[in-house]
């Protein structure tokens, strides 16, 4: 199994020259085979297979950065390529833009060129860079691979990739849960429960719209831009932030408490675009919640079982099985079962619908 480990770095002023210059050879290299590829298909019709290697004689200032950089530039390019040759609606790969304020490279690792303790992590023709390593690493985990990034506000991190055998043995599962999606509480489960989501976005969203536009009243290229710009990029980040701790919280009180969790398999990007909803989506953060409590559970040999999106959850009651469609319209959020006379709040109806269609198909 795998897994990663984000920290923050501190790279000094010359090893930042060196990254920034790793940065923009990876760049530069999937965009210059991404070019040839298009050049040499619309000449021949066929796929070139072009590796960085072919170009270090002509640009020999890529000898001066990690090669193992190069070619996952490489990997990454003849993937989202073949992806497009074998299903176009995934979209052509596009040109990397060195305008982009979020850089990252990644780098293997081979014979031990890639070392972390003592409060360092050392890098291929970087050196030694300052680390917070804020965890401690197993002694049977195997490090693979580090993806060095660096975010809009400036600061760098480094994503660490570890292997390790050992994996918890599946858990029978006994207590279960059951989550039905909420636009503004995240969830309601099956016992009536929900986290009341606190909404970091829409309370920061004044104070973002001002600085954004004094932002883009600001000349181009000036450094008062440059630094509206970060002061803008550092509260975006400061969201983005209380929202993970909020959701890697929720999604450990749960891991913890319960054997196998129920939810429903949702399309969020086709709900935030076809219901109009784009900023209480991505706000929430749904996804990123069903993706931290997912690993969590494997983590401890339980289960998450996701529910197919037609099952109409809100529509059955719960007691009597009756199926209500009048509950489609989604103004109605308390209903009575006309065959059994029950009042049912609609998402807690729904999230014990859930649970109750999970439990036939988990593990027991």
């Amino acid at each position: 199994m795998n897994k990663a480990y984000k920290f923050r770095i501190y790279p000094n002023k010359e090893q930042r020259k060196m990254l920034a210059k790793t940065f923009g050879c990876v760049r530069f290299i999937y965009n210059r085979m991404l070019s040839d590829k298009i050049k040499y298909y619309e000449e021949t019709k066929k796929k070139l297979k072009n590796t960085p290697a072919q170009y270090k004689k002509e640009y020999e200032w890529l000898k001066e950065v990690d090669s193992l950089a190069l070619a996952n530039a490489q990997l990454n390019l003849q993937t989202a390529y073949s992806n497009f040759f074998r299903d176009p609606k995934i979209g052509f790969p596009k040109y990397k833009t060195k305008r982009s304020n979020y850089q990252s490279y990644t780098t293997n690792c081979v014979n031990g060129n890639i070392v972390l303790g003592n409060g360092k992590i050392r890098l291929p023709k970087v050196g030694n860079i300052k680390i917070k390593q804020h965890r401690r690493i197993p002694k049977n985990y195997k490090l693979k691979s580090v993806t060095i990034s660096q975010n809009p506000s400036g600061k760098y991190y480094a994503s660490i990739l570890f292997e390790y055998e050992k994996q918890e043995p599946k858990q029978i599962a006994h207590i279960f849960l059951g989550l039905d999606y909420s636009m503004h509480e995240l969830y309601k489960d099956s016992n009536g429960n929900e986290p009341k989501y606190p909404r970091y976005y829409r309370k920061a969203e004044k104070k973002l719209e001002r600085e954004q536009r004094k932002l883009s009243k600001m000349e181009k290229g000036s450094n008062n831009r440059n630094k509206q710009r970060i002061k803008v990029a550092k509260l975006h980040e400061k969201v983005a932030n209380q929202r993970k701790d909020f959701l890697h919280k929720q999604s450990r009180q749960i891991a913890n408490a319960y054997d196998c969790i129920c939810v429903e398999n949702l399309n969020m990007k086709a709900m935030s675009q076809t219901l109009n909803f784009g900023k209480s989506v991505a706000d929430n953060g749904w996804r990123m919640f069903v993706t931290f409590l997912q690993y969590k559970l494997e983590e401890k040999g339980k289960q998450l079982i996701k529910v197919d999106k037609f099952f109409a959850s809100s529509q059955i009651c719960n007691v009597c099985g009756y199926k209500n469609a009048k509950i489609k319209n989604l103004s109605i959020r308390e209903w009575n079962c006309p065959k059994c006379g029950i009042h049912h709040d609609r998402d807690i109806n729904a999230a014990i619908n859930i649970r109750k269609e999970g439990m036939k198909l988990a593990i027991v």
